[in-house]
Parts: C-alpha cells; structure tokens; sequence
C-alpha cells in the first residue's frame, strides 16, 4: 500500500498535501499520522499558521478530471490485485506445514508425552496409600519362599557358593528391570594355613582350634598367662590394680561387650604379645566346642589398601592400614579355656568385678604365673568378590538416593546373619518395583539396593565401594540403612542410628504393627534402651563415620538381649533363628521388611528431606560433647595447666550449628513445596550436615572414622576432652572448633548469610 500511495503522489506532483503514513501501535493495531509537507511545513512556520491550514487546488479541466478518475481506478486495481498475491503467499506456507515431515515428528511426539502425562496420576500418592500398599506387597508367603532360595550350606566371601548366591541376586534385579550392576574388587583376605594349622599350647595340651580371628599378625609369641575378663580398658585396670603384669603377658579374654579389634587392641596397648578369645557359657549358651570366628581389624574394608578402592587395576603400592594389630590373636573353644582358667593360678578377683563367668569348678583367678605359647600361621589370599546393585531411579531428583544394603557371605551358613537380609533385600526391591509399575507409585528420589560380599572380614565390599567414590556419595547418597542383623528375635527392638534419623527412627516405630499383636513398636517398647551408641563393627558405621552419610541399623530382638549369640559360629541356622523368632521367622522377616521400606519410601517420597532428616537432633548431641570439652577447659585453666584459652570458642560455634538448623526449618516454613528447584535448594543444605561432621584435618589413613562427634580418634570432641597434652589439647581444640563451625557455614547455603559470631 505504501508503493501506492508513493506512485499517487507523484502522479499529482504536489507537496503541498500532507503525507499520510501507517504506523504500528504498541497493541498492534495501525493509525494514520499525518505530517505536513516539508514546503507546507516551512511556510506554515514562517507565517505563524496553524498545521490545519490547507491552500485551496487550483481548477482543472474536466479532461483532466477524467484522466485522473482513470488512473485513480487503475491504481486500485493494481493494489487489489497486489494484495490479493501477497495474501496467497502468505498462507502458502501454512500448507507446507501440514506436510513437514519434521512437524508431524514433533506432534507424534507431543502426542506421546501426552499420553505418558496421563498415565501418570493427577495427585501424587499419599503417604496412607504408600505404606498400605507396601503392607500388602511384603507377605510371610513371599518370605517363606524367598528365605528358601537363598539358604546356602556355605556362602564364604569370594568363594563359588558366594558368587552364585550373587548371580542369583543380579537376576532378581534384571527380571525387576533395575538396571542392575557388578562391581568386582580384588582384596586380601586372610584364611588358615591347612597346611600349619594354628596352635596353643600349655602345659602338656596342644590345642589345634578351627576357629581364627582374621588378620591378626603372624607368628609365635610365648608369655605368662592372664585373664583379663572382656579386655575392656576398665577390666585391664582392675588387672593393674592387683599388680598382675600385663607386658609381654597373653592375655585370656571372654568375648563379648566390645569388638575382638577393640579387645586385641587394648590389650596391645598395655603390653600383651598375644590375646586369646573364647565364649564363656555365661554369655554364649551352646556346645562348648563351638569354634568361634571374627576379625581383628580396627577399621573397615581391604586393610592392604586403604584410603582408596581395591579395584583390578589399581597400581598403588599396598598401604597397610594402622587398624591392623601387631600381635598374634586366636579364638579358643569354651573347653580349650576352661582348661587354661583351672591351673592359671595368681590372686582371685573380687566378686564386685564382674570377672566371674559360668565355669562350673573354675575360681577365675586372675594368671600371670603360668607361661603358655600362641601361634599364628595364617595367611592372605587375593580374592576377587562381587558387590552386587539394582536400582529404582526417581521421577524428580533421580541423582539423589537412599540406598539399602545387606552382607551375603558368612563364615558358616550364616542364616540369620546373611540369609534374611539378602531376603529382605530382594523382596523389597520387588515390593518397591511394583509400585511404581502397576500401581502408580512415583518416588521424589532413587533407591538403589545393594548386596554386598566380605562384610564378615569388616564390611570389606561395601568400604571398598565407599572408598572407590569418596568424592562424591556424600552429595547424592541421602541415607544408608544396613539389612544386616535385623532379625534376632521377636519381643523386643533396637537400633544405631545418626542423631540425623532419631525423628523418622521413631516416627516408623509408631506405624509399623508390633510382632506381639495389638499397637505398635514404639507400644511393644518404648524409647527405654532402645537407642544404643553405633559401634565399629556395625556394617553401618564406615557409611556414617568414614564417609558422612547419615546411616542406621536397627534388630528385633529377644527382651533382655543385645547379641544374637550364634554370629560367628557354625550354629548360625534356621533351627536357632526358628527358636529364637517362636517358629515366626518369615512373618518377622516380613515386618523387618516393612519397617526398613516405610524408613526408605518415607525419604524418596517427602518434597524436603526434613523432618525425616532432622537437624534439630544433633543439637543435643553437640551441646553434650562441647559441655564435656567446656568444662576440661575450665577445670585446666584453674590449676593452670592451660592458659590463653577461652572456652567460649568451641561454645559460639555450638550456637552457630543450632542457629543454621532453624534457619533450615524457618526456610522450609516459608517454601512453596510445588516449587521443585527451592525443595531441592533446601535438601542439598539439610544433606551438608553429616559429611561436613567428618574433620578435614586428618589422613583417612591413618584415622578412616573422621567424625567429629561420632569417629574414632585424637579429632574426636570425646577425646578432646580427656586428652593431657596440653599442646595437642589446643591444637585439636581450634581444629574441632572450626569443623563445627564449617559445618553451620555449609547449612547455611549462600555465603553472605553465614553467621560471624564465631
């Protein structure tokens, strides 16, 4: 149109009429400006006349009328036929379109994203719904049958029967369709000698025991004989107290209490050259030649390769762990120590001792007067063992996930040991799997189920895993729940949890039914003696302590028991758990199952990870740890001992924790929860709380178990506050500050809203 108007212009060869110009509006829509000509412009300016003003045409002939009526009709003609073209062009290519083969790609595409958003529920489901479901998928049945298939006669780590109970667990997750996985590593393990079997010998007896305490050092170690009770640092004061000499003594233990690490390890400490172990019947009521097996590694994993995974093609030199013991230790049957307890000789111990076992004719005298003899002939073997993996990934935040383990392997047939979790393993996955397939269930976050080998040795393939992506699991791995042990008994319960998981710990009590009939767990126990401090050899704690994700363990269990004494011995089968469960072994292996999915779905199901992950937990358990440091320093700093020192320190950090966690909470108070980039914002600062515990300060060599509160080590605030090197009390004391207040720093999320009070 501009063209006509431009061509009509020129035609009539005037600049004294305006010109008329179409321009756009800002609501799309075209107006007429009218300007004056640049001539009619300046005369109207030099005469001071009004922009309206228009000088009359001059007069035409009618000829000329004529010939301009003609040409005016013309040019609408052209300009009709003009627009009419432009017109088809324009929708030409709309016609094209219907015939794009990349379009019609585009909507069979939208058509099946349509189709798949309709096949995925308008709501998600609620928690009721979830735990329902669950309820009704985990079935005595199911577990009847599953307990069956996986009831081996051997299942030692790495050897034929181990590998195909692992071939047998990779097929469950294929069939599942969960992606499943082999991590193969090649760690030393270390077995008897067949051909020089172990020995002790007194007097005129020769013991040759079956059993063995894996890696313990080698070789030949002579001393006086001395019975030490359970070989915890308060009996082994009991032993100074009376003056029996400990250096270069062999120390006669009883297990139980703590670790066979943790009692080859005090008795190191004070001197022994070897450490016998044995199951009194006090303890441990069954045959008294049962061989007793275990390791004496205080640590977890490949101790030959550690701080890094012991892949196949791993080209480091061995680096021997430090949690290795440099004298020989030995398990003896309950028989072998009576005879050595009845002509040990030396001064009785007190009755108020509790050194006392239940030896019909043996006083339990303390030794120190008889030599005896300890040798140890085992050796390493390289073995490869395979960590086996499955997983349900998540619909909204897939890299994050719960993960559930259990050990396979077993020094014997290890029922109760490695049968039920591996059980309540497989059936959970199933459980899970067909939520999500035929039910509609749509978890947050990803589930990875996790079989692994070697734990009898430390929990070697799961440390071994741990170790291979240290860098990373703390951010993507949002809680760890061991399998391991869950079903000891039927009346009773108890658990090893980070203070993390206190809340959701007694939240799942609450709903999962007792095994007694009417309540709940929480109504069948209570919180009485029901929380117990996570020790070293639980299969949970490498994940807790050594790599900071929050971690829990939990057992059923018999009333008035913490043990399940068959561990570590032949007798671990399915007649004892039978006994020990009265014949309900598969509905217990069921309700197991139960509360270790609601624990799992609870935290892939929930918008923000917190209250099952909750902050406000750990506050307690700080403020305990910083009291104890708080008042060594006052207690120093009054005998002078310490100086310069301001206990506030440690204290204003304390603070800096809590005060981050509320800000946590008052943030997610204050949170749209349909919002999924800010629920994850907020998750990924709940998730910083644990492995910022873990101390930076120290070599995961030399001290694996890094946690502040709950590892092992000079860096530990519980050792802070009984150390008496008043250089390394300082030392130690800035450090632990700092990693505390690092901790509430990383809570906070944006840097510019740390707290500075420090």
């Amino acid at each position: 149109m501009e063209r006509v108007r431009s061509a009509f212009n020129r035609m009539i060869k005037s600049e004294r009429y305006s010109r008329f110009t179409l321009q756009p509006s800002e609501d799309g829509e075209r107006h007429v400006e009218v300007k004056l000509s640049d001539d009619a412009t300046e005369a109207e300016d030099q005469a001071g006349g009004s922009p309206s003003f228009r000088p009359a045409l001059p007069r035409q002939s009618r000829a000329t009328l004529c010939y301009l009526a003609l040409v005016i009709l013309l040019i609408f003609s052209i300009g009709y036929l003009l627009g009419y073209l432009s017109h088809r062009d324009t929708q030409l290519p709309q016609e094209n379109c219907a015939t794009n083969p990349e379009m019609e790609i585009q909507k069979e595409e939208a058509a099946t994203e349509a189709a798949a958003a309709a096949a995925v529920p308008d709501a998600p489901m609620n928690w009721k719904q979830v735990t329902e479901l669950l309820t009704q998928k985990l079935t005595s049945q199911a577990f009847h049958k599953s307990l069956s298939d996986f009831d081996r006669p051997r299942r030692s780590a790495g050897s034929d029967g181990d590998k195909s109970l692992a071939n047998g667990i990779f097929d469950v997750f294929k069939k599942e369709e969960m992606d499943p996985w082999i991590g193969i590593h090649n760690v030393l393990l270390q077995t008897p000698d067949i051909k020089r079997p172990n020995r002790v010998i007194y007097g005129l007896d020769d013991f040759k025991p079956t059993g063995y305490l894996a890696y313990s050092a080698t070789g030949k170690a002579v001393g006086k004989l001395v019975y030490g009770n359970y070989g915890r640092q308060e009996d082994l004061e009991v032993l100074q107290k009376k003056n029996v000499q400990l250096k270069d003594s062999v120390l006669l233990l009883r297990a139980g209490n703590i670790s066979f690490a943790e009692q080859v390890d005090n008795g190191a400490k004070k001197g022994a050259s070897a450490v016998l172990i044995y199951p009194d019947p006090q303890d441990y009521s069954y045959n008294l030649d049962t061989a007793l097996y275990g390791h004496v590694h205080l640590g977890s994993g490949d101790p030959y390769t550690t701080g890094f995974p012991s892949f196949n093609h791993t080209q480091f030199s061995p680096t021997k762990s430090s949690g290795l013991p440099n004298i020989p230790a030995q398990t003896i049957t309950a028989t072998m120590a009576s005879t050595l307890l009845k002509t040990i000789g030396g001064p009785e111990s007190d009755a108020s001792s509790g050194f006392k076992g239940s030896f019909a004719s043996v006083g339990y005298k303390l030794g120190g007067s008889e030599n005896i003899t300890v040798e140890v002939n085992n050796v390493l073997v390289n073995t490869e063992i395979h960590n086996v993996f499955g997983v349900i990934k998540g619909f909204i935040d897939p890299d994050q996930y719960v993960v559930l383990g259990a050990q396979r392997d077993a020094w014997g047939k290890g029922y109760a040991k490695a049968t039920v979790g591996t059980s309540v393993l497989t059936e959970l996955a199933k459980a899970v799997r067909e939520m999500v397939e035929k039910d509609g269930f749509r978890p947050r976050r990803s589930l990875v189920f996790a079989s692994w080998s070697a734990g009898e040795y430390g929990s070697v393939g799961a440390t071994e895993w741990l170790e291979g992506y240290m860098s990373s699991l703390h951010k993507h791995v949002v809680t760890y729940i061991s399998l391991d042990g869950l079903l000891m008994g039927r009346g009773g319960f108890m658990a090893s949890a980070s203070p993390l998981l206190y809340s959701l710990l007694e939240k799942t009590m609450k709903t999962v039914n007792s095994p007694m009939g009417a309540g709940s767990v929480y109504d069948m126990v209570g919180t009485t003696n029901v929380l117990k401090p996570m020790s070293m050899d639980d299969p949970a704690y490498p994940f807790l302590a050594f790599s900071g994700i929050p971690s829990i363990s939990f057992h059923f269990i018999n009333l008035n028991e913490e043990t399940y004494s068959y561990y570590g011995t032949d007798l671990d089968n399915k007649d004892h758990l039978d006994y020990k469960t009265n014949y309900h072994t598969s509905e217990m292996a069921a309700l197991a199952a139960q509360f270790a999915g609601q624990m799992a779905l609870r935290l892939v199901h929930d918008h923000v990870l917190y209250p099952s992950l909750d902050m406000s937990r750990y506050s307690s358990v700080i403020t305990q740890a910083v009291f104890r440091v708080y008042t060594r320093i006052n207690q120093l700093s009054r005998t002078g001992q310490l100086k310069e020192v301001n206990p506030n320190w440690l204290n204003r950090a304390r603070g800096s924790f809590q005060r981050a966690a509320s800000s946590i909470t008052d943030d997610i108070d204050n949170t749209d929860m349909s919002d999924k980039e800010a629920c994850r914002i907020l998750n990924d600062r709940i998730m910083t709380v644990e492995p910022s515990l873990l101390s930076p300060y120290v070599s995961p060599i030399e001290t694996p178990f890094r946690h502040l509160l709950l590892g092992r080590g000079s860096h530990t605030l519980a050792s802070i506050a009984e150390t008496t090197d008043m250089e390394h009390f300082r030392i130690q004391l800035a450090l632990a500050t700092w990693n505390l207040q690092g901790c509430a720093n990383a809570m906070v999320g944006n840097i510019w809203d740390i707290d500075q009070e420090i």
